[in-house]
């Protein structure tokens, strides 16, 4: 059997605040570590039917830089979503609700600009 290993590692300030994320997937060409500002890892426990998840970000992770990865992941879990159901109307459900989460943060940030 093979077997793959992800590693992740975060420095933490002296507050203990992330202030570093770096991660490698171990494999072929792969060993280099990668700088990353957040992550969001969710696991399915089958035996509890509960998802465990950990999500971290660095203190230096902007507003709209966390509004662009919330936008892609949603999209991703939609993508992920389709691949493993074929069901097409919670996937275009899915992916509309990401679309608006987006324009509403940035119709959001447009009128904060303004009355600032």
């Amino acid at each position: 059997m093979s077997k793959s290993t992800i590693t992740l590692d975060v420095h933490l300030d002296e507050q203990k605040v992330p202030e570093k994320i770096f991660w490698s997937s171990g494999g072929p060409g792969n060993e280099e570590m990668q700088k990353a500002k957040a992550f969001i890892l969710s696991l399915w426990d089958g035996a509890d039917k509960s998802a465990l998840r950990i999500d971290i970000w660095t203190k230096d992770l902007m507003v709209d830089e966390m509004t662009d990865f919330f936008y892609q992941t949603l999209m991703t879990m939609a993508d992920t979503y389709n691949r493993a159901t074929h069901d097409d109307e919670l996937v275009n459900d899915m992916k509309n609700f990401a679309k608006v989460f987006y324009q509403k943060f940035r119709a959001k940030q447009m009128k904060d600009n303004k009355l600032t």
